[in-house]
């Protein structure tokens, strides 16, 4: 069975997003700050007269945060039935396959490891599957 992902890019690695949970990708600019959050929520944004909350992706993982000028991308996904807008530095396709998705063969760091899904192959370059949600929960310590 054939199967869709979305490409991008986080903390500088191409990595693969299941596409059922994809809503669609936007451009932001004007992201307003909430006091006394977790550092991976970078704030809010309004999206199409809903406000949506904004997460650092790199943050989420435990890495550096996203950049955050200018006009940013972000991946608007469900989850558990609340809109969410993932921060990427890229977004480069959409990927249709038939390839499985194989288990993580390597030593991840924590956050990757936290978020990993599994492998899916495109081009003879094996790319991470990254659970949505697990970016939305952010870093391991805030989940204790």
């Amino acid at each position: 069975m054939e199967e869709l992902f979305l490409i991008v890019s986080i903390a500088g690695q191409r990595i693969a997003l299941p596409a059922d949970h994809v809503e669609s990708v936007v451009e932001i600019d004007n992201i307003t700050p909430v006091p006394l959050v977790s550092p991976h929520v970078a704030g809010l944004f309004a999206l199409r007269s809903r406000v949506l909350t904004i997460i650092d992706s790199g943050s989420a993982l435990g890495l550096e945060p996203t950049a955050r000028s200018g006009a940013m991308q972000a991946v608007i996904v469900l989850c558990d039935g609340h809109q969410y807008g993932l921060l990427v530095e890229h977004v480069e396709d959409v990927l249709e396959t038939t390839a499985p998705v194989r288990p993580v063969r390597a030593v991840l760091a924590d956050g990757w490891a936290r978020a990993a899904r599994g492998v899916i192959e495109h081009g003879g370059e094996a790319l991470l599957l990254v659970d949505p949600a697990m970016l939305i929960a952010g870093p391991a310590d805030l989940a204790a």
